[in-house]
């Protein structure tokens, strides 16, 4: 890793520090666990996914890139936690998903297969890295001319300060606390103008909704705390 990386070392060494817990669906990220099948459903609402090459940017553990896999697609996740891309390869050869992992920056993966995936996925990482403009212009690199490109993050609204922190990470515990720092958190406007900048059109947005008495997650319109946004490249 070098100091060039588009990456907080911090936030590295905090999510890998909890690799082994990474796919115990009850641990510090059953929220994960939860939400996968929904982004999921978000991706197959504007992508056909068998057969097609995915990159998963961010890819932490693998949650979303092995739901990829198992959904038919070959799937790449690229993280640069050394203890996240093995246990995301320890976990694809105990379940016998067929799944890739690499350790390298989307800047750099960019350089060397621009134009090489029929989509990319960026969940949950563009509000843990110093640059987020910087992966949202790489992964605009990655995607062939018609691909789609999938981010999932938290808008920058008071409520999402006091439903995605105050209320999940302390009241709740649904997350491990300082998982999130509010001033990273990013607004849609903002996504879809750096996206705009990177050559991408926006296809469509929704939010993930938690409901605290069913304890479920479902997609939404809701758009003032998590959201999900589906961006082309045109061809």
């Amino acid at each position: 890793m070098t100091a060039s990386d588009n990456v907080h070392l911090h936030e590295i060494n905090k999510f890998g520090s909890m690799a082994e817990r990474w796919w115990d669906p009850q641990g510090e990220f059953k929220t994960l666990h939860d939400i996968n099948p929904l982004r999921l459903q978000f991706i197959q609402q504007h992508a056909e996914i068998a057969g097609k090459r995915i990159v998963d940017v961010g890819c932490g553990g693998g949650i979303l890139t092995e739901g990829l896999a198992r959904l038919g697609a070959d799937a790449l996740g690229i993280d640069l936690s050394e203890e996240l891309i093995d246990i995301a390869d320890l976990h694809g050869l105990e379940s016998g998903v067929n799944t890739h992992y690499q350790k390298i920056s989307a800047e750099a993966l960019a350089e060397q297969q621009p134009e090489s995936f029929d989509h990319v996925t960026c969940m949950e990482m563009l509000e843990h890295v110093p640059d987020p403009g910087s992966i949202i212009s790489a992964c605009a690199r990655l995607v062939k001319p018609g691909g789609m490109v999938f981010f999932s993050t938290l808008n920058r609204q008071p409520k999402a300060y006091l439903l995605a922190i105050v209320a999940a990470e302390h009241v709740l515990r649904m997350l491990p606390k300082g998982t999130h720092d509010f001033k990273t958190f990013i607004k849609p406007s903002e996504l879809s103008q750096s996206a705009r900048s990177a050559g991408l059109e926006l296809q469509g947005m929704v939010g993930i909704e938690y409901n605290p008495f069913t304890k479920r997650f479902s997609l939404g319109n809701d758009i003032d705390v998590n959201y999900l946004a589906a961006f082309r490249r045109p061809e």
